[in-house]
């Protein structure tokens, strides 16, 4: 029988309405998650959301890895991300022919989050600090990923993770504070784009709430995602945040409730336990939490895209039906990743040492990240690996290459003298213990900071992991959700160490002499170990770099180690041990090159000080060895930008739960001190001259667009490529704003001599500001300085544009006011309100929030607000200019029996009138929704 839904010539509403139709009950509730049923009756096949493809497609085989994406960030490329997009969705429809009910079409990616804090573990998932960058590189992803067919999609991309997500620390249970402005300004302008040029068809929610509301409840998927930017597709849970609202966030009490209001916030698809999903919908049907036609609305949305990737098409009608095999880790993919690990490489600092020689006679290749190329939780599995050695000896040819990773080889000895030896058992290489020093294993260790060693073992080159039946020295690589081969070495006394696993659990000697975890909570120390150095790993690396005319050290982090999923970075320096080679080397040889290979900023004082050159490079998996020696040895001009500030120590950062950015001071925008290296910095092997800043008009007002111009030409004598970055300042405003923000960016290419000028389109709306007073965007009149230059802290050039928008008028504040519109605040945060909005509540016993320029009128009288008292009730005062102002009111706020137990309360107010500041203070456990003075 031909269905309406199966003629593809109908509109595609009318087709996705009369399949929805068609589906009984039962069928909807199981079309409802991730892995959406089988419907055989009427041709549906199965079907799974949630491919991973971040920077490659990853967990299904095979694939072509690019570098991490704060690596494509730094790249500052937009053609290139839609390249590596378009790639990455012809591998994902590989092995979506191979296996379409396993290997879904919709991928889990880009990562847009706003990374305000280079603490966060996840900073390699995502783009940087800057909500421009960010959208930009998103738009351009998304485009390549999901094909330029008016009709068909080649894949889905689906944004991740809606919104306010930049820590790990309890990212599950904890919501973040964000005010209208910090949230309008920063953290949505890095999501927008993606959808309202990008087209994006698909976005995952947080696990973190946002202002007391857990994400996957948050209405702004619906007001703002849906409705205000048009997105037409559908959203996603992140995976068990539906469960994790009744037992991480507390929120409801039932998975009925939680489910019920999950489906009603605007996601489609449930990415949790299927068997408990499917009765916690069944359950909400029954309690009238649900009804069928919610159901209908999401899957409606599900679906739409699934009729737009094709499935239920002739494949002759679909551009991306037939994928060709041979695109898989095609030869021109393999090109494409190395561009881009090329592009991505940042020269930090240079003083005349790089490009390395051609002629160099000798070389030292260093350090713990000198022979492997990294993977991290989100890569795929890539066909090869090229590490800096080799990339550095296929450059060195013949010439001699010293290689060391700088690490001690150690023994492990028991306190009666027995040592710690491998015991082959089947397949299983078993540390035991053995009388003789002789059959004393030698360890390779690895210090990572923070409590964290791995050990490999020399013999056969496997890491020491924790397995169900004690340690074994079996593994590939430091790995894995739970990364068992993760060590922690505690002192005792008398040079004696503690063993700890993973979880802080001791290391045992067990009756069979072999070595195991105890589990037993009661467990103690466990057994002491003494550490012999066999072979001191820094001397060796200092003997090496004496040998050689130039020394190269690689450095940097495990992406599995101090500092991923489920964990923030404790610090932002480099391992200390690390920190001591460098030192070591530099002195050995003061023509030491420092490579970061990592997915962070870091704080490398020392390095900038005394160590010649610096390079950065994220996790570029299987082109890295041959990008950097190319760019080492000036095959290659690095042009690569700093997608994030590098500060110079942690005490720069506030608080990593302080989402706020503009009283924070955090990123380039708003911090005003030194740092190590700026937001979009990059050096080159040769130099560029910025010509003035020409304008196509020197006024612009609302609606309104002008052409900025600027002529870059390349003085040196080498070709290479620069990344013109365009920064906006106002001069004047109602408001706090950015030091500057970045408007545009191009990449350019220039021979030795050769000039180009590169254009960009400032739009008044790229000017606009949050209004708190009124609710909406804004544009200032005023003068605004353009700032083209390369990089944030470098303006090379300079002009000013007058700017037609309005005046912000003054407050109003005889209506009711929403307490989150504040312009100032002092030990609060932004909780929810379940009548609707927000509120203000105490993060202390005492603050207050300020309201400035408020045109209050010959006298006001009145004080009325919606509160709430909670438990033990508080007090609100009133004071007038400043915070230590004059007492104009006072208003007790009695226990209400509940945070979201609102009521309104009154008081007079006396000797308030004109235009002027007013304070509302807030004591005990009052909290605040709206408030006005009448």
């Amino acid at each position: 029988m031909n269905y309406p839904f199966q003629n593809p010539d109908l509109p595609l509403e009318e087709r996705v309405n009369d399949l929805i139709s068609r589906f009984n009950l039962d069928e909807k509730i199981e079309l409802m998650c991730q892995y959406q049923a089988e419907v055989e009756r009427l041709g549906v096949a199965p079907y799974k959301h949630g491919t991973e493809g971040a920077h490659g497609v990853a967990w299904l085989g095979e694939g072509t890895v690019f570098p991490q994406n704060t690596g494509l960030a730094c790249t500052w490329d937009a053609e290139l991300m839609h390249k590596i997009g378009s790639v990455i969705a012809d591998e994902i429809r590989v092995y979506y022919q191979r296996n379409p009910a396993v290997n879904g079409l919709t991928v889990w990616a880009p990562t847009v989050d706003m990374e305000r804090d280079p603490r966060w573990g996840r900073t390699e998932e995502a783009y940087g600090e800057d909500p421009c960058l960010t959208g930009k590189l998103s738009v351009s992803l998304v485009k390549g990923m999901q094909g330029d067919h008016p009709f068909y999609y080649k894949t889905v991309a689906s944004l991740k993770h809606f919104y306010g997500n930049n820590n790990e620390v309890d990212r599950g249970s904890a919501s973040v504070s964000i005010d209208p402005r910090n949230k309008r300004e920063y953290y949505l302008k890095a999501f927008e784009p993606a959808f309202r040029e990008g087209g994006a068809a698909s976005m995952m929610t947080a696990y973190n709430g946002v202002n007391g509301v857990p994400a996957n409840l948050n209405n702004e998927v619906n007001e703002i995602v849906k409705k205000e930017w048009g997105m037409d597709g559908f959203v996603v849970g992140d995976a068990g945040d539906v469960l994790g609202t009744v037992m991480d966030h507390h929120y409801v009490d039932s998975y009925a409730e939680a489910v019920a209001g999950t489906v009603k916030a605007g996601i489609d698809s449930i990415t949790d336990e299927q068997d408990i999903s499917f009765r916690a919908l069944r359950d909400a049907l029954e309690q009238g939490l649900l009804a069928e036609s919610d159901l209908d609305h999401a899957l409606r949305n599900t679906f739409r895209v699934r009729f737009r990737l094709g499935e239920f098409d002739p494949a002759d009608r679909n551009p991306y039906s037939h994928v060709p095999e041979s695109k898989l880790c095609a030869p021109e993919h393999a090109a494409l990743s190395l561009e881009a690990a090329r592009k991505s490489v940042v020269l930090l600092k240079n003083d005349g040492l790089l490009p390395l020689s051609h002629e160099l006679k000798s070389a030292a290749v260093l350090g713990p990240l000198a022979n492997v190329a990294y993977t991290d939780w989100y890569s795929g599995t890539p066909p090869y690996r090229i590490t800096p050695l080799e990339g550095i000896q296929k450059e060195m040819a013949d010439r001699p290459v010293h290689f060391h990773t700088g690490l001690d080889r150690v023994r492990l000895r028991l306190a009666d003298g027995a040592y710690i030896a491998l015991q082959t058992e089947g397949e299983h290489a078993v540390l035991t213990a053995a009388a003789d020093a002789s059959e004393a294993e030698l360890f390779e260790r690895n210090d990572w900071g923070w409590g964290s060693v791995t050990l490999r073992a020399v013999s056969s080159g496997k890491y020491v992991t924790e397995t169900d039946t004690g340690l074994h020295a079996s593994a590939d690589e430091a790995r894995g959700w739970f990364v068992k081969e993760a060590f922690c070495f505690e002192p005792l006394a008398d040079n004696q160490y503690a063993m700890k696993s993973w979880e802080g659990k001791p290391v045992v000697l067990n009756e069979q002499g072999q070595l195991i975890v105890n589990h037993n909570s009661d467990a103690g120390q466990g057994t002491p170990f003494v550490v012999e150095i066999v072979q001191d790993g820094i001397q060796e690396a200092v003997r090496a770099a004496q040998e050689a005319e130039t020394a190269v050290i690689f450095v940097g982090n495990s992406p599995f180690i101090n500092g991923k999923e489920t964990i923030d970075r404790p610090d932002i320096v480099l391992p200390p041990a690390q920190q001591d080679l460098i030192r070591a080397v530099h002195a050995a040889n003061p023509n030491t090159v420092v490579v970061i290979v990592g997915s962070y900023p870091y704080a490398v004082n020392w390095e900038d000080e005394h160590v010649p050159a610096i390079l950065f490079t994220s996790h570029s998996a299987q082109e890295l060895g041959h990008a950097v020696a190319d760019v080492l040895y000036g095959k290659y001009n690095p042009a690569g930008r700093l997608n994030m500030t590098w500060y110079r120590s942690v005490d720069q950062l506030p608080d990593l739960m302080d989402y706020d950015i503009i009283k924070g001071k955090r990123t380039y925008q708003y911090f005003d001190g030194d740092v190590l290296y700026p937001f979009g910095h990059g050096l080159s092997y040769t130099t560029f001259a910025y010509g003035e800043i020409q304008l196509s008009s020197k006024e612009i007002s609302a609606g309104g667009t002008v052409q900025v111009q600027v002529e870059i030409r390349n003085t040196g004598e080498a070709a290479g490529e620069e990344v013109v970055q365009l920064y906006v300042k106002a001069n004047e405003s109602r408001v706090i704003r950015p030091l500057k923000t970045l408007r545009g960016f191009h990449r350019i290419h220039l021979n030795a001599g050769e000039s180009q000028t590169v254009t960009f389109e400032l739009k008044a709306d790229d000017l606009a500001i949050w209004d708190v007073t009124r609710e909406r965007y804004c544009i200032e009149s005023g003068t605004y300085t353009l700032m083209a230059g390369p990089s944030s802290a470098t303006a090379a050039q300079t002009t000013e544009l007058q700017v037609l928008g309005e005046t912000i008028p003054p407050r109003l504040l005889s209506g009711p006011v929403r307490a989150v519109n504040y312009d100032d605040y002092s030990g609060v945060f932004v909780d929810e309100c379940r009548e609707g909005g927000e509120s203000i509540r105490l993060a202390g016993d005492s603050g207050w929030i300020s309201f400035h320029d408020a045109e209050l009128g010959d006298l006001v009288s009145t004080f009325e607000a919606r509160v709430s008292g909670h438990t033990k009730g508080g007090e609100i005062t009133i004071t007038q200019d400043a915070p230590d102002g004059p007492v104009v009111g006072t208003c007790k706020v009695l226990a209400t029996g509940g945070r979201q137990a609102w009521t309104t309360v009154t008081a007079p107010v006396e000797g308030l009138s004109g235009r002027r500041k007013v304070y509302v203070h807030l004591k005990g456990e009052a909290q605040i929704s709206w408030f006005k003075l009448v």
